[in-house]
């Protein structure tokens, strides 16, 4: 089968297609033919390394996975003994940030992975963009402890977890005030912003308007910068780390002190999480954003796109061909 492979950290040129042998599933696990995956900040920050403290997730001197990819969709082609939820032929997609494996043809699962059946109404493209950017976005949501009515500003509000971001805080009843550039306005409106700030004529620092929670879904901002715009024991909550880290100090500090604070939650995901995803684009409460589709032979091309930071939702990779039934 082709995958990509890295197997040194470093620039998207580390990345090259291979063929490789097949795997075959254990008893409480399945074989999916993957039909797409994405490349998002999640794979970036893994092939690079940029940070160092990933490594001692990744590999300290070298990856342990070499095939990076924690989005995918696909077709389930064979199912061990002992698995009992799924069968073959299903539509499945998922998220696995440890063991990752999308960027392949086929990649395995365990059965009780965060993973589940592929909604009806999306295709496979639109499916396997639905979990990084939307996990990220709903763990920061759940750690601000977010009510029905409260005031939410989100500034980046096209990527992959701004665009989540904003949708999913409609869900929940929020009022929603987003920050975007001009070309993007209509697009943000359209994902249910009440209000939208175009950063290229206004800075919304100056609004004079106030938050109860302050959502920097692009790490471009500062707590600092923010604070004068949060209400009382109001939380600002960044998707970097800061300069020189400051947010993880500042939110050790606010671990001890009251009222507006930053937080720095860890990212986790659970399979009850994928499912809640897959019902709310059911009900077409949410939908990610795909900018473009890439096949897996131009990774490159896409992975030095998405490091551009010009990209607006998601980037998909198109890995084998699959229609949506």
């Amino acid at each position: 089968m082709k995958a990509a492979i890295h197997t040194q950290y470093g620039p998207p040129e580390v990345v090259q297609i291979r063929e490789i042998s097949k795997p075959s599933p254990a008893a409480n696990e399945v074989l999916v033919r993957v039909h797409a995956s994405t490349v998002n900040r999640t794979d970036c920050g893994f092939r690079s390394a940029e940070y160092f403290v990933s490594r001692f997730f990744s590999g300290l001197f070298k990856p342990k996975q070499q095939i990076l990819g924690c989005e995918f969709s696909g077709t389930i082609e064979s199912v061990g003994e002992s698995v009992l939820t799924y069968q073959a032929g299903d539509r499945i997609f998922g998220y696995n940030d440890t063991h990752f494996g999308g960027h392949a043809e086929y990649l395995i699962r365990d059965e009780q992975d965060a993973m589940t059946l592929v909604p009806q109404n999306l295709s496979f493209e639109e499916a396997a963009a639905l979990t990084e950017g939307a996990h990220y976005a709903l763990c920061n949501i759940r750690a601000a402890k977010v009510e029905a009515g409260q005031n939410i500003l989100v500034y980046g509000a096209t990527g992959a977890i701004g665009s989540a971001a904003v949708q999913l805080l409609k869900y929940f009843d929020t009022e929603v005030t987003a920050v975007c550039n001009t070309a993007n306005l209509e697009l943000v409106r359209s994902l249910g912003a009440d209000h939208v700030i175009d950063y290229t004529r206004e800075d919304f620092t100056k609004t004079g308007q106030q938050y109860d929670f302050i959502f920097d879904a692009v790490g471009k901002s500062s707590f600092g910068a923010c604070k004068k715009l949060l209400k009382e024991n109001g939380v600002y909550i960044s998707t970097e780390l800061g300069k020189n880290g400051e947010n993880i100090w500042m939110a050790l500090y606010g671990l001890l002190s009251g009222g507006k604070r930053v937080l720095f939650p860890m990212p986790y995901i659970k399979k009850e999480d994928v499912i809640f995803l897959k019902e709310l684009a059911e009900r077409g409460k949410f939908k990610p954003l795909i900018d473009r589709i890439y096949p897996l032979d131009e990774i490159l091309e896409a992975y030095q796109y998405v490091e551009s930071r010009q990209k607006i939702g998601n980037v998909v990779l198109r890995i084998s061909s699959g229609e949506k039934e």
